[in-house]
């Protein structure tokens, strides 16, 4: 009885690839996001596994193998992927300068409002100065001026809407 013979290991190989071409790319596409590009590291995982040196693995170990393969590329993909859409960092980019027009603009702005502080008795004027440019709370404000919090709101709110009048009236 004659044995027919066995088929080159390349033939074997790509048996195996075209019986799970549309599970690799089932395996993919989740970790890739897309068919398209699931398709296309499927693609590039045949033509890696092709050539590889595989001639004591049983064809289960050779499908395993083209697995791996597939995953490694998708990672690697979207490692790659990642890199390329990764912004630089906020000290990379160059700072936006104001032209000189905004310049004079923001210049003039700074100038009235404190104009209109200077209009104020001083503890109105420091709370104005510890919140909205300090950072500091009402609670902390009453406490420097020695003023109840109600009290160090209606210094800022009122110096606030002085403010905002006169920058409207500028306009």
């Amino acid at each position: 009885m004659l044995e027919s013979p066995s088929p080159p290991p390349g033939d074997l190989r790509q048996e195996i690839y075209l019986s799970h071409r549309a599970a690799l790319i089932n395996y993919a596409a989740p970790i890739l996001g897309s068919r398209e590009a699931a398709e296309d590291v499927v693609q590039e995982a045949f033509l890696r596994f092709a050539p590889a040196r595989l001639r004591a693995l049983a064809p289960g170990q050779m499908r395993a193998f083209l697995y791996r393969i597939v995953r490694n590329l998708s990672f690697d993909r979207l490692k790659r992927r990642g890199l390329e859409q990764r912004q630089a960092p906020f000290w990379a980019i160059p700072a936006e300068r104001p032209t000189p027009e905004e310049h004079l603009l923001i210049r003039d702005q700074i100038r009235i409002v404190n104009e209109v502080l200077a209009g104020f008795p001083p503890e109105v004027r420091v709370a104005v100065e510890m919140h909205r440019f300090g950072g500091f709370t009402l609670e902390e404000v009453a406490a420097h001026l020695g003023v109840s919090v109600a009290t160090a709101q209606r210094y800022v709110q009122k110096a606030l809407v002085a403010v905002a009048l006169r920058l409207d009236r500028r306009d």
